[in-house]
C-alpha cells in the first residue's frame, strides 16, 4: 500500500497573509487606534489589548475597541465616526511603526527562485495593504494582492483564497496558504489549500498549536526550504 503524498508535495504557489505573518503591524494600529480614541474622548489602550483583536477586518477591529467602553447600541451611535476617524490616522502613519519579522523578504525571494507564484491575501483593506506592502519593499514579490475588501467575502470565508488559485489557474491542492492564525487555516482548508501556520504573530490571543494545519514553520524563509524539500522529493520520486 503506498503511502499518502505529503500536502507539500506539487505546490506550484504560495498566498501569504501580511499581519502577523509579514508584518508585526501592531504598532501602527496602536497609534491609530489611539488617536482614534482620544478624538472621541476615550482612554489609550495597551498594544497587548490590540493585538488580541487584530485579524478579522477592519470593521470587526473597531467594534472591538468601542466594545471596550459601550455596549452594543453606543457600539453602533459611534462606529460611523470612530472608523472614519481611524482610517484618517491610519493612513497617515501606516508603515511608519511596524516591522519585518525575521527572513520575511528572504523567504519570498526563495519561493520566488523556486519557481513559486506569490499572492497576497489579507483581510486588511487594500488601500493599506498596497502602501503598506510598497513602504516595506515587498510588493514585487507577489503576482496580486487582495484585501479584506476586494470580494464580498473575507477570510476565513474560502472565497479569497479560491479566487486566488483562479488567478494563479491551479487547483487548491497545489497552492500552499501561509498565515499566522485561524483565519488562515480554517480559510485554506474550507477551499482545499494546503496550510502553514508561523508561531509568531496574533492568532486572537490564541495558541497557534491549537489551529489545524500541516505544519508550523519558523519564519517564511523555513516555508519556503521546507516547500522545496518535499517538492524536490516529489519530482525525485
Amino acid at each position: 500500500m503506498t503511502a499518502a503524498a505529503h500536502p507539500l508535495c506539487g505546490v506550484r504557489a504560495a498566498i501569504i497573509d501580511l499581519d502577523g505573518t509579514m508584518l508585526d503591524t501592531v504598532p501602527d494600529f496602536h497609534v491609530a487606534i489611539n488617536r482614534m480614541r482620544d478624538e472621541l474622548g476615550l482612554p489609550s489602550i495597551t498594544a497587548e489589548q490590540i493585538k488580541n483583536m487584530v485579524g478579522k477586518g477592519s470593521e470587526n477591529l473597531i467594534r472591538s475597541v468601542l466594545a471596550l467602553d459601550h455596549d452594543d447600541a453606543g457600539i453602533e451611535r459611534h462606529f460611523t465616526d470612530a472608523m472614519d476617524a481611524y482610517q484618517r490616522h491610519y493612513l497617515a502613519i501606516n508603515g511608519h511603526h511596524s516591522t519585518l519579522y525575521p527572513d520575511v523578504a528572504a523567504g519570498l525571494a526563495e519561493l520566488k527562485l523556486a519557481g513559486l507564484r506569490l499572492a497576497c491575501v489579507t483581510n486588511k483593506p487594500l488601500a493599506f495593504a498596497l502602501p503598506l506592502l510598497k513602504l516595506k519593499e515587498l510588493d514585487g514579490y507577489f503576482d496580486v494582492i487582495y484585501g479584506g475588501d476586494s470580494f464580498p467575502k473575507k477570510k476565513p470565508d474560502p472565497m479569497p483564497l479560491l479566487k486566488a488559485c483562479e488567478f494563479f489557474g491551479l487547483p487548491p491542492a497545489q497552492v500552499v496558504a501561509i498565515g499566522d492564525s485561524s483565519n488562515d487555516a480554517e480559510a485554506a482548508r474550507a477551499a482545499g489549500c494546503p496550510v502553514l501556520t508561523v508561531p509568531y504573530g496574533y492568532n486572537h490571543g490564541a495558541a497557534i498549536h491549537e489551529t489545524d494545519s500541516d505544519g508550523i514553520v519558523d519564519t517564511l524563509l523555513h516555508a519556503a526550504r521546507l516547500i522545496g524539500l518535499h517538492n524536490n522529493s516529489a519530482d525525485s520520486a
